[in-house]
Parts: C-alpha cells; sequence; structure tokens
C-alpha cells in the first residue's frame, strides 16, 4: 500500500484536520445553539473549499520538487476530481439529513451539533475504510471490477428512485433503534439523554444522531470506490474524502434551504456513479484521463443543477395549481 506523498505531508494533513475539527468544535460552542443561516454557511463553505485547495496546492508544490511538473499535475487532479466526486455524492447524503431531520422535528438550533459529530464520526470511519479499501485493492486488482459492476448497480438504481422521499417509518435501522433503546416522546434541548419518569432514557436527538452515523457508513459504501476509480493511492484517496466530509455541516445548511431547486441533483449524481462504474470495467481496457474524468463529473453537476433551477419553478405551480 504505497503512496507517493511523502512522511511530512501525512502528518501536516493530519494536523490540519486536528486544528480543523478543533476550531470549529470552539466556534460551535462560543456561538452556542442557534440555527445557522444562508450567510454564516456560505461563509464556512468557503473557507472550507479554501482549506482544500489550499491543502491540494501544497500537494503540488510537494510533488512538483521530487518528481516534476508533469507527475505533480496529475496527482493534484486526481485529489480534485475526487474531491469533487465526494462533494457530489454527499449532495444525496444531504437530502437524506434533511428527511431524518424533518422527521424527528429537530429545531435548526439543534442540528449544528448532531452534524459535528457525525462529521467526527465519518472522518474515523472512513479512514479505517479507505486504508483497508486501499490494501485490498493493492492486493487483489480484481476488486476494482466488482467495485466497478457494484457502481452501475448503484446509479441504475439511483436513477429508478431519483425524487423518492425516503420512508422513515420502514427504515429498519429506525425499528431496531427504538427496539434497543427506550426514548422519550420529546426533546430536551441538545441533551441525548434525559429523566422521563425517574428513568434515563434517550431523547430522540441520540436516535438522529446514529440514523446520520448510519446513512453516513451506506453512502461510504458508494463513494469510496468512486474515488478508487480516479487513483489508487491511499493518500489522495483519504485527502479528498476526508477534506470533503470537512466541509459537509456548512454545505448541508446552505443546500438546505434550496432543497427544493435541485430536485433533479439524483438523476446527475446516478449518472455520475455509472460513468464511474464503467470507467472502472475498462481500467484495463481503456484509462480514461483524469483531466476528462473530471470535466465529465463537472458537466454533469452544472447540467442538473441548472435544469433543476429552470424546472422548479415550473414544478411549483403545477402543484399549486392542482
Amino acid at each position: 500500500m504505497e503512496s507517493i506523498a511523502p512522511l511530512w505531508l501525512w502528518v501536516v494533513f493530519f494536523v490540519s484536520v486536528v486544528v480543523a475539527l478543533v476550531v470549529d468544535f470552539v466556534v460551535m460552542r462560543h456561538q452556542g445553539a442557534h440555527a445557522v443561516g444562508v450567510r454564516e454557511a456560505l461563509r464556512w463553505s468557503v473557507v472550507w473549499v479554501a482549506l482544500s485547495l489550499a491543502f491540494n496546492a501544497l500537494f503540488w508544490w510537494a510533488l512538483q520538487g521530487t518528481h516534476g511538473p508533469e507527475v505533480a499535475n496529475t496527482r493534484a487532479l486526481e485529489f480534485l476530481t475526487g474531491y469533487l466526486i465526494e462533494k457530489s455524492l454527499a449532495v444525496d447524503n444531504i437530502f437524506v439529513f434533511l428527511m431524518i431531520f424533518s422527521y424527528f422535528a429537530v429545531p435548526p438550533a439543534f442540528q449544528k451539533r448532531v452534524l459535528m459529530i457525525g462529521i467526527v464520526g465519518a472522518i474515523v470511519l472512513r479512514t479505517v475504510m479507505i486504508l483497508i479499501g486501499a490494501w485490498l485493492v493493492a492486493e487483489f486488482h480484481w476488486l476494482l471490477y466488482v467495485f466497478g459492476a457494484f457502481l452501475v448497480i448503484t446509479g441504475i438504481k439511483m436513477w429508478r428512485h431519483a425524487g423518492e422521499a425516503p420512508d422513515m417509518e420502514s427504515n429498519p435501522a429506525l425499528k431496531l433503534l427504538r427496539r434497543v433503546l427506550p426514548v422519550s416522546r420529546s426533546l430536551d434541548g441538545e441533551k441525548f439523554f434525559t429523566v422521563e419518569n425517574g428513568k434515563r432514557i434517550a431523547t430522540p436527538l441520540l436516535l438522529v444522531v446514529a440514523l446520520v452515523g448510519i446513512t453516513d457508513v451506506i453512502f461510504a459504501v458508494d463513494s469510496i470506490p468512486a474515488i478508487f476509480a480516479i487513483t489508487t493511492d491511499p493518500f489522495i484517496v483519504l485527502t479528498s474524502n476526508v477534506f470533503a466530509i470537512l466541509g459537509l455541516r456548512a454545505m448541508y445548511f446552505l443546500l438546505a434551504a434550496a432543497a427544493e431547486k435541485f430536485h433533479l441533483l439524483g438523476y446527475g449524481l446516478a449518472v455520475i456513479l455509472t460513468f464511474i462504474g464503467t470507467k472502472m470495467l475498462l481500467i484495463d481496457v481503456f484509462k480514461i484521463p483524469v483531466l476528462v474524468s473530471l470535466a465529465v463529473v463537472a458537466a454533469i453537476l452544472a447540467v442538473t443543477m441548472v435544469w433543476s433551477l429552470k424546472t422548479a419553478p415550473k414544478l411549483g405551480k403545477g402543484q399549486g395549481s392542482s
């Protein structure tokens, strides 16, 4: 499981992530429970994207000095493509998170803490999954074909079910959690446990945290193989994935306000998964250049977002008249 990144860059990455999380926790604690507005979400989104691009620039600089500009350009493009793919697939996560918060009637002021805990859990979990996945791919090359087929099938299924709201009542994870944990009928601020009839029981907010974590595990099964289609270097796979996750909370509040306007993004994500799966299946026959992959993913996202914005008012008008 070799990587092109020098050891000092691994150290810089881990230190950067820890510092970013600490700063985020300090800011969150200082602000207290409050609803995150669009402006605040936009500012934080810009900060996280800028931090990711700055790290990619440092990565390019490190490789340019040791391996030359051609290798540096290729690897930096791989990071950027992986980052964009993870950001794209995170949109589907966000819509499911929005459904979970709506189902449990979690006020916007309490959502921030839940998402922060979910992000920390996602970083730890995905780090383990990526390192194991990188080792498996290095040892068993044929697994790339399995990942590719899985992504194509997932893309087709996602296309079929795009636009459908998840049925929370029939969610097996929610049913299991309710059987295991006694849960209070109402929230108790940001607390995960409360006392009811003299007994200490969980609040619905704890179920929300658990469901957010389970949702991320499910989506990680899609997103991690997708980045392996771009590169098998564990450093690039891990860093592009983690930096995309760091901005997930700000991205959630940014998109939550305009979720209905991007109603066609599910179809775009389905096409992206199918394209990446096909790329992985053809890896030993024809290797699609990283720049082409980046352009295709960006184009699909742009088309579906623009088309969503154009058709959303028409759908709203039609629904209002029916």
